[in-house]
């Protein structure tokens, strides 16, 4: 495959560490927005409707770009975890949908897309994430599971006289945890579709990262403050390895 060509990242344990630290951040910031006392205190309602148009254009701007550039794709990324966390929250406390039924719904939704992506005659795999059906397909998916992964990273962790499971968040982020390293295995030592074990990761990720950062900022006593810078520099640093990693190969184009 042209190296050129490619619109996102080579899978790679950097880009889980990517994936999580964003994800993390993604929920940490959007708390920060929404309902931190130490933050923006927006509410849900208007952190979403803020943050949407930014999520929005750096979604149109990675898909009208040629090739995988790091910044944009990982902006994107970092922008899909935001708007999920607000807007999961949005639905499911402001609107009073509920953890579960909003967990349930965006399950249902995701799994639409995925039915969709299948029946256009287009490839499931990352690697054939070259044409912009495809990448459409690819970030609706994305902007579901990181909204979903904040319900059900809360329907995990809150107590059940609030509508969750009452795992509590240490507990919630050790399940996901051990979801993902399960996973891992899947992949090492068995013949299992690559592609549907690369879906069940990405989706994971979301709620364990929601739960990670819920456990640094409140169980913790970070903060969201404080988090998402520290979490912000990582993501920083790590972007900016992909991109030097990644001028040799336009260069060469």
């Amino acid at each position: 495959m042209n190296d050129f060509r490619r619109k996102i990242p080579l899978v790679t344990a950097a880009f889980w560490v990517m994936k999580i630290t964003a994800t993390t951040l993604g929920e940490t910031l959007g708390d920060f927005c929404s309902k931190d006392e130490a933050g923006l205190m927006w509410g849900y309602a208007k952190s979403t409707a803020i943050l949407a148009p930014i999520l929005v254009a750096l979604l149109l701007w990675q898909v009208g770009r040629a090739g995988y550039r790091p910044f944009v794709f990982w902006a994107a990324v970092l922008a899909t975890s935001t708007v999920g966390t607000t807007l999961a929250d949005l639905i499911d406390r402001t609107q009073g949908l509920g953890y579960g039924l909003g967990s349930a719904l965006l399950l249902c939704l995701l799994a639409g897309v995925f039915i969709a992506w299948r029946a256009s005659g287009e490839s499931l795999s990352v690697d054939a994430v070259q044409t912009r059906l495809t990448e459409g397909y690819y970030w609706a998916a994305i902007v579901i599971s990181n909204t979903l992964g904040t319900a059900l990273g809360d329907y995990l962790s809150k107590e059940s006289a609030k509508g969750g499971l009452g795992l509590e968040v240490v507990a919630s982020t050790l399940v996901m945890g051990g979801a993902l390293l399960l996973l891992l295995l899947l992949w090492r030592f068995t013949a299992l579709s690559r592609v549907a074990l690369f879906w069940f990761a990405f989706i994971l990720t979301r709620p364990f990262g929601a739960n990670l950062g819920d456990f640094l900022a409140e169980e913790m006593h970070f903060g969201t403050t404080l988090v998402s810078i520290i979490l912000g520099v990582v993501l920083l640093g790590l972007v900016l390895r992909e991109h030097r990693q990644q001028l040799p190969i336009a260069g060469q184009a």
